[in-house]
């Protein structure tokens, strides 16, 4: 049913990015015999690059969202525009490179084309696969090479602008100094029982005062008011008939699921040199040194010897036999794999595992209900659109068919029945009153149609059916008031040598803070406050519903002999050249396109973006 439903810019573009952009809008049928957009320099702009653009930044924001948005959504956040104006960039690159005479030999193209993955066969790159797959995608070998070309020059016009850039030094050292100075505190939590005489109760103009300024705190989110039909796979699978013959079938297709054999969780050590295997297994053996250690002895990892869990017919027989005899924690071998002799240690003995078709019936029944009963609504489908194709609202159509009827005030907070399908809760959404039901497809097979019949603006409720909120809510904002001024009171009897004991204070100390450190429960710009603070300085720090007396007892500047020191000022000064290097080519780009004849149709680019709608 689903099936029926639903069939930075840089000196050079990705060639990858090109491939994947040729299987989405496709390098032609969109815009008849309009084949170029205009012209920069010398050079065409293609409507076919054009939408390979537009496909990429598409994709680019979809992932953002987590779906799939419409080219209508996409030119509502400017992608279109976004497009042309990288389109037009390359191409003004593309031609300030002839201009300049940079270019790419034969053989750059080649090696370029022969890299990429999509048209490799299993000897490496296949040119018969390389022309099956440009035909696929409705490009001509001398476009796509032509593509290449004019990408490697955009890469040696972009390598000619910014490849003396040097790596700062000076700024490096500083931001290496910012980031590494660390801080050592004393810390403690208080609340209420700290406070010395209790908070008094609100009075009725306490909370109406709280109540006018504090409105935001209760409003109530704009609610739609939605009536709907739906049918589930699970609302109908109890009425699907499931033979024992279909439920024994599918028990043997998934055979491997419910019966396994016995099983060895492994790792494996290899030697490239036999005898150093035998050596190992000697040194094992004479309790000479640890399987751990000899695998940091390796420069390996546990993790990188892991083989998981394998049966008898994994592993060769000899192997098998020793492996499958050896009790956990036992190493084995050498034996000869095809990377090299080999030491196996057993982790664990994993039992062989049975489970019966009697047994795995109702799952298996379930299952094959579910499934019949997608199948069920999937034949409904274009039945139910037809009715709402014809005018019948949502109540006649729970009349003729199976679906159900129903109605739910839904605000983006409500997540339960209907509204936790992501499908439901993005159309109710997106719908407007007076606006067309039409069946929408859910996750699990379902289907669905609504309609919004009445908006509910947010809104503040009266206070009357609100009070004892906000009576609740003055209250905890004045305890909290009341916490945080005892919590200064104490803080002004901390010194340097203050035991925080002797005030009834439970500390906790913590050293060597940077400013990217997490202190574990405070609250967000902590860091902030205590890198702003002096040497034995003692400050409160709001914690919600609690205080942080917090004193700072020492600074500590960045060690420049720290071990990771070195790979720190690298990589920031990697940074701040990399971001000199693009400053410095938009610059450039920007100069060489101001310089640099562009014309673009617009009235093309307009048709071409309403057959793309």
């Amino acid at each position: 049913m689903a099936q029926k439903k639903k069939s930075r810019i840089g000196a050079w573009i990705i060639v990858g990015v090109i491939l994947v952009g040729l299987a989405g809008f496709g390098s032609g049928g969109l815009s008849g015999n309009i084949r170029n957009l205009g012209k920069v320099g010398d050079k065409d702009v293609t409507v076919a690059s054009y939408q390979r653009a537009l496909d990429d930044q598409i994709r680019s924001l979809s992932a953002q969202f987590g779906s799939q948005i419409s080219f209508q959504q996409a030119q509502a956040f400017g992608i279109d525009r976004q497009a042309l104006s990288q389109v037009i960039l390359t191409r003004t690159l593309d031609n300030e490179a002839v201009r300049m005479g940079i270019s790419a030999g034969d053989v750059a193209v080649f090696d370029r084309i022969r890299a990429i993955q999509a048209f490799q066969g299993a000897g490496g790159f296949n040119r018969d696969t390389y022309r099956l797959v440009l035909q696929q995608s409705g490009q001509s070998e001398s476009q796509f090479e032509s593509e290449i070309r004019e990408d490697l020059a955009r890469t040696l016009l972009q390598a000619a602008v910014v490849g003396g850039v040097p790596t700062p030094t000076a700024p490096a050292e500083a931001l290496l100094g910012y980031v590494s100075e660390a801080r050592d505190l004393t810390l403690a939590r208080v609340d209420a029982t700290v406070l010395t005489a209790p908070v008094p109760g609100a009075t009725d103009e306490d909370v109406a005062a709280f109540y006018d300024d504090n409105a935001d705190l209760f409003m109530l989110p704009e609610a739609r008011e939605i009536t709907y039909v739906w049918m589930t796979p699970a609302m109908i699978q109890d009425q699907m008939d499931v033979t024992d013959a279909a439920i024994a079938a599918l028990y043997e297709q998934r055979i491997a699921e419910f019966v396994q054999p016995e099983r060895r969780l492994l790792e494996r050590l290899i030697f490239t040199d036999p005898a150093n295997a035998q050596a190992a297994f000697d040194r094992l053996d004479a309790n000479e040194i640890t399987f751990d250690a000899l695998v940091a002895e390796r420069g390996l990892a546990l993790a990188d010897i892991d083989l998981g869990d394998l049966g008898r017919d994994d592993l060769p027989e000899d192997t098998a036999e020793a492996v499958f005899s050896a009790a956990p924690g036992t190493v084995v071998g050498p034996f000869p794999t095809p990377l090299g002799a080999a030491l196996f240690r057993v982790n664990a003995v994993l039992s062989a595992q049975e489970v019966t078709v009697e047994d795995a019936s109702d799952d298996l029944r379930a299952e094959l209900a579910a499934e019949a009963a997608r199948e069920v609504i999937n034949q409904e489908y274009d039945r139910i659109t037809d009715l709402l194709a014809g005018g019948a609202s949502l109540e006649e159509l729970a009349e003729r068919t199976d679906l159900m009827l129903g109605t739910i005030s839904w605000t983006p907070d409500v997540t339960e029945g209907i509204a936790a399908y992501e499908t439901f809760r993005d159309a109710a959404e997106a719908a407007v009153q007076g606006g067309a039901s039409r069946l929408e497809v859910m996750s699990d097979g379902g289907v669905f149609a609504l309609r919004l019949d009445e908006v509910t603006p947010a809104q503040v409720p009266p206070l009357e059916d609100i009070r004892d909120q906000v009576s609740e809510a003055w209250q905890l904002q004045a305890q909290q008031e009341a916490v945080l001024a005892r919590a200064a009171e104490i803080a002004t009897e901390i010194s340097t040598d203050t035991d925080f004991e002797t005030l009834g204070l439970t500390p906790r100390a913590e050293t060597g803070l940077t400013r990217r450190s997490f202190v574990e429960a405070t609250p967000e710009g902590f860091n902030e406050v205590i890198f702003a603070m002096t040497p034995g300085e003692a400050r409160v720090v709001d914690a919600g519903e609690s205080a942080l007396i917090v004193r700072l007892d020492r600074i500590a500047d960045a060690d420049p002999t720290a071990t990771d020191q070195e790979a720190q000022r690298r990589a920031i000064g990697d940074s701040i050249s990399a971001g000199i290097a693009q400053d410095l080519f938009d610059a450039y780009a920007a100069s060489v396109q101001q310089n640099t004849r562009i014309n673009i149709n617009q009235a093309t680019v307009d048709s071409v973006n309403a057959q793309l709608q």
